[in-house]
């Protein structure tokens, strides 16, 4: 497994959050009331397993499709939008830095039109969050407060961890990413552990052989 080293900055710089936020912001599609990434008292629901479940195989669709044009390719490109997060393109992009080092079936890379998924910012009640438009597309929500309390690097880096394929399990410890906000806010951890990086890369490799079949 693969995995690159990148600057010593990288996860320290947002590791307390944003210090500043817009106040206005586009809003979303909208989506399923299911909580997001979130604090300890949380333990998920099977709505946000569904709605999880329901990203990633829409993601997985799209790169299904460019495998089909393309079947010499052994990694799938899954491009990803910012227009509607201006004011997280760092988190997102060290993100997608982050899992492009951790695992190799799959690789992330910013469109500069509409991408397989999209970002978008603003206020909710549901903190940040992974959802689908109900057409084939997801999207991933990010919560300005919810930046703020937790480290914005890894709220970012959990929540592509959906578009990879991951769930949420909050009760993990800080080492694992999609424990989300679990540990509680003094976690910084942007990084996947190594089983969340052996099952994004079987989850990838795997959906896209299965394509590939007669």
């Amino acid at each position: 497994m693969k995995r690159s080293v990148l600057s010593a900055a990288l996860g320290l710089a947002l590791a307390a959050g944003l210090a500043t936020l817009p106040a206005t912001a586009v809003a979303a599609p909208a989506a399923p009331a299911v909580q997001g990434y979130t604090a300890s008292a949380y333990a998920g629901s099977a709505a946000e397993a569904a709605n999880n479940q329901a990203f990633f195989q829409a993601v997985m669709a799209s790169a299904r499709a460019k495998q089909a044009a393309n079947p010499w390719l052994q990694t799938v490109t899954v491009t990803y939008d910012t227009a509607n997060a201006p004011s997280f393109t760092s988190q997102i992009s060290q993100a997608a830095q982050i899992w492009n080092g951790s695992v190799s079936s799959v690789q992330l890379q910013e469109s500069g039109g509409t991408g397989d998924f999209s970002y978008y910012e603003g206020n909710d009640s549901r903190g940040s969050y992974a959802s689908t438009d109900g057409h084939g597309h997801g999207y991933v929500f990010l919560d300005y407060q919810q930046n703020q309390q937790y480290s914005s690097l890894r709220v970012t880096a959990h929540e592509t961890g959906h578009v990879l394929g991951l769930p949420d399990d909050y009760s993990g410890p800080c080492s694992e990413l999609m424990s989300g906000g679990g540990p509680g806010p003094s976690c910084t951890n942007p990084y996947p552990d190594s089983s969340e990086r052996s099952q994004v890369d079987s989850l990838w490799a795997n959906g896209l052989a299965t394509a590939n079949r007669p």
